[in-house]
C-alpha cells in the first residue's frame, strides 16, 4: 500500500510537470538587421546586431488620413509592401492579410501596414478602391502611399522586405511577399512568406503568443 502511494505522487508530480511543460509560452526571437538576408538590409545597417527598432513613419492611407508610427502606438501589428497593379503575389498576400484581419476582428491591439512601392500609381482614389474590393476595414488596416523615398527608406532600414532595383524607373525595388511582425516595443518578432497558408499558421500563432 505504501508503495502503491508513492507510486501515484509519483506519476501526479510527473504529469504536473509535463502539464507545466506544455503551458510554458513561447518565445519569439527579436530580429534585427544582422539577421536578415544582407540584400535586404541597407549597407549602413547589415551588421547591426542589437537593438533594432522599426523607424517612425509619415504616410497616407487609403481615406486621404495622414498616418504615423501614433496610430501603431502600443498595437502589434503586420507590414508589407506591395502594388495594387501587381498580377502575381500581392493578390494572394491581400487576400492572406485580410484572413489574418478577420482572425483577430476583435482584438483592438492587433492592427495591419501596407505601404505601396509604386507611390505615383497608387495613389488615394486607386488605393480607396482596392481596400474595398480587397475588405480592408478601416479601423484596423492602413493601405498607404506617400513619398517614394521615405517608403524605400523604410522597406530597407526599419522592415527589410525589399530588394534594391535601382533602374530608375517606377519601380525602384522588388517587394518580397513578406509579412513582418512588429511588436508594441517597435521590434521585429517574425518574417512569414506572404504566399504560403503554413506559414500564415505560424504567424496567428506568434500574434497570438504576443497578445498574451
Amino acid at each position: 500500500m505504501r508503495f502503491s502511494t508513492s507510486y501515484s505522487m509519483f506519476i501526479g508530480f510527473m504529469l504536473c510537470c509535463l502539464l507545466s511543460c506544455n503551458q510554458t509560452t513561447k518565445q519569439l526571437p527579436v530580429y534585427n538587421p544582422a539577421d536578415f538576408n544582407p540584400e535586404l538590409v541597407d549597407v549602413s545597417l547589415q551588421n547591426t546586431s542589437k537593438n533594432h527598432t522599426v523607424s517612425d513613419f509619415e504616410l497616407v492611407n487609403q481615406n486621404g488620413e495622414t498616418i504615423t508610427q501614433d496610430h501603431y502606438k502600443n498595437k502589434i501589428y503586420v507590414v508589407d509592401f506591395f502594388f495594387t497593379s501587381c498580377p502575381t503575389i500581392c493578390p494572394i498576400m491581400t487576400t492572406n492579410m485580410a484572413k489574418i484581419q478577420e482572425e483577430f476582428m476583435q482584438k483592438d491591439e492587433i492592427m495591419f501596414l501596407s505601404l505601396s512601392v509604386t507611390p505615383s500609381i497608387d495613389s488615394i482614389p486607386v488605393l480607396r478602391k482596392y481596400a474595398t474590393e480587397k475588405g480592408v476595414i478601416d479601423s484596423k488596416w492602413h493601405v498607404t502611399t506617400g513619398n517614394k523615398k521615405h517608403i524605400y527608406e523604410l522597406a530597407r532600414k526599419s522592415y527589410f522586405a525589399v530588394v534594391e532595383q535601382g533602374d530608375g524607373g517606377l519601380q525602384d525595388f522588388i517587394h518580397t511577399p513578406n509579412f513582418i511582425l512588429v511588436d508594441k516595443k517597435k521590434q521585429i518578432r517574425g518574417i512569414y512568406d506572404g504566399t504560403n497558408n503554413d506559414e500564415m499558421k505560424r504567424l496567428i500563432s506568434d500574434m497570438r503568443v504576443l497578445v498574451n
